[in-house]
């Protein structure tokens, strides 16, 4: 995707229509108007802040109307509205899925563009890997509580319709086993396969009982070991943080799913706070909702729809981003591979490592991690001391 100028004032509403134009183009070439997520939703505070809502809102209004105007999208006061829907979750669990307005409505942010050169701690394999080889240890017990907790687990798997026992099933990038553990809640362990390129993590799984008939390998999710055409359902929780090039990966899960498969997506959102934006730059990669968006549907699938999770106690605030922020599902509908055709891996585990360069981005990136364990603390605590009818947002 081009990355968007940030430019204020003029330039920066002319550069985010730009983008609104890229990512509606894909959405158009999709028959039957299937559901998908609003390309670039964008709030009134971000625009205020830029120099005058009403000036940008008919500047928006006039360029992104060349494009969708048969859609029939609202351009209103606050969010503009879509018949593309994304999936909310229910209005019952509105406060933390992200609902606003009616339940079925959820509109995607736009914040801040990340420069592509920013030098993120975990930004290849082999940082992760490293990252993991001691995260591991602890991982289930001060990472899962605060950031992925079983409720968010059960709404992240909805949408990908593990209906029947005898679906097969790959979990790539399945760590300890966590999101496996829902899995295998819906799907007999036989027919699950848990992949993931840390040994550590993977030994952890392994401790796990309820896993014991899974089947758990090591493996690349940019480079899946699976035949094309193999599973009825792929799945990857908290890992897309860490691929190198998403779309390519998301381009292999289309590959290895049956038609009329399903691939579902669960990981971070991009904060739009500039202290939190500044720590997830710094950290790993935090996708934006309109980049899932469209890297699913480059990739192929179809009916690509987006859910809003989040911890309970966030009362739905997603100004500071969340490592787990959004399920992302989507449907194959002819078989083979990706009808995307790309380049050669950007990047192979085994490359020579910058000592200096690390070392940078180690000292930036613990910080950054430490911020990011701290945060769920203080948003309990906001939780627990607030009145209930306050919003965090």
């Amino acid at each position: 995707m081009a990355a968007v100028s940030a430019a204020r004032g003029v330039g920066c509403a002319t550069a985010v229509a730009t983008r609104q134009r890229a990512v509606a183009g894909a959405v158009a070439e999709r028959p039957g108007g299937a559901a998908t997520c609003l390309p670039l939703g964008l709030a009134k505070a971000d625009l205020t802040r830029r120099g005058g809502w009403r000036a940008r809102t008919a500047q928006l209004g006039a360029l992104h109307g060349e494009l969708v105007s048969s859609t029939h999208l609202l351009a209103a006061t606050a969010l503009p509205r879509s018949r593309r829907r994304v999936a909310s979750g229910g209005s019952e669990r509105s406060s933390h899925a992200g609902a606003v307005g009616m339940p079925a409505e959820v509109r995607c942010s736009v914040s801040a563009e990340r420069p592509p050169s920013q030098p993120r701690f975990i930004q290849h394999k082999q940082e992760a890997f490293w990252f993991y080889r001691f995260l591991s240890i602890v991982y289930d017990h001060i990472v899962n509580p605060g950031h992925w907790t079983e409720d968010m687990r059960e709404e992240a798997l909805e949408p990908a319709d593990l209906s029947d026992r005898e679906l097969k099933v790959v979990d790539v990038g399945g760590g300890t086993g966590f999101c496996t553990l829902g899995i295998v809640k819906h799907v007999d362990g036989k027919n699950v396969t848990l992949l993931d390129q840390s040994p550590h993590q993977l030994e952890k799984a392994r401790q796990k009982k309820e896993l014991a008939d899974v089947t758990i390998i090591e493996g690349d999710a940019e480079e899946l070991p699976f035949a094309t055409d193999y599973a009825d359902r792929y799945v990857s929780a908290g890992s897309i943080e860490y691929w190198p090039d998403p779309q390519r990966g998301i381009a292999e899960a289309y590959r290895v799913v049956k038609k009329g498969g399903k691939a579902c997506i669960i990981g971070p959102v991009h904060p739009t706070h500039p202290v939190s934006r500044f720590m997830a730059d710094t950290w790993m990669l935090f996708p934006k909702e309109e980049e899932y968006v469209e890297w699913f549907t480059k990739a192929g699938f179809k009916d690509v729809q987006l859910k809003r999770i989040g911890p309970k106690w966030y009362r739905g605030c997603r100004k500071h981003g969340l490592i787990m922020g959004c399920s992302v599902t989507g449907v194959k509908e002819a078989d083979g591979e990706s009808p995307l055709k790309l380049g050669p891996k950007a990047e192979e585990l085994k490359r020579p490592m910058n000592i200096p360069k690390f070392l940078f981005q180690f000292i930036l990136g613990t910080m950054a991690g430490i911020y990011y364990a701290l945060l769920p603390i203080y948003m309990w605590l906001k939780d627990q001391l607030l009145p209930k009818s306050w919003s965090f947002d």
